[in-house]
């Protein structure tokens, strides 16, 4: 089980980029929230994102004017992050039920809907919550982007209303708060300049 976490996360580290911090702390708040998380759930977690890493013709594009949970750009996102994974997890020759699970892991790593699901969806929210406020932040000073402060502030929510697990809703919701109030102080600054 150890060594095809391994070769996953020197695949991430390698390849992510700024994402790979993401996915790195998504893998740990899922064993810090189930200790008894599955290899399938733990390789989910750590590499649900990987198609961002492969910009390519048929990479989604998210408008934040469609809003956090617009269904076309959600499912595209996870379809084809699947895929990459798949095609990874079989260079690696990971068993094909292992591959399958880990799939169908990824293409429901944005909405969970069952426990499995629900676990390594809720790791995903509590380390976006953790590492990409800044980044969403920066996102939102900068014009072209098309992050306005509402579409970040609705992307926080998301993130955190979308939890399912309720022992996993409480470590969030700490974060989700600093998240809130960093969101304000930047739409202060940006307002009065100060």
């Amino acid at each position: 089980m150890e060594s095809l976490l391994a070769s996953a996360r020197s695949w991430v580290k390698e390849h992510a980029g700024g994402q790979a911090l993401h996915l790195l702390k998504t893998e740990e708040w899922l064993k810090r929230i189930n200790p008894a998380a599955s290899e399938a759930m733990l390789l989910a977690a750590l590499t649900h994102d990987m198609e961002r890493a492969f910009p390519g013709p048929d990479s989604p594009k998210q408008d934040p004017s469609r809003g956090p949970d617009d269904p076309l750009y959600l499912q595209a996102h996870s379809e084809r992050s699947a895929r990459i994974v798949g095609d990874f997890l079989h260079e690696q020759q990971a068993p094909p039920e292992l591959t399958e699970e880990v799939m169908a892991l990824i293409r429901v790593h944005e909405v969970g809907g069952w426990p499995a699901a629900d676990w390594v969806q809720a790791a995903d929210s509590l380390s976006f919550l953790e590492v990409n406020v800044q980044p969403f932040l920066n996102m939102m000073s900068n014009a072209r982007t098309g992050w306005s402060p509402e579409n970040v502030r609705a992307k926080f929510s998301w993130m955190y209303t979308r939890i399912r697990l309720p022992e996993a809703r409480r470590w969030a919701s700490p974060l989700y708060q600093q998240a809130l109030e960093r969101l304000q102080q930047q739409k202060d600054f940006f307002e009065t300049g100060r």
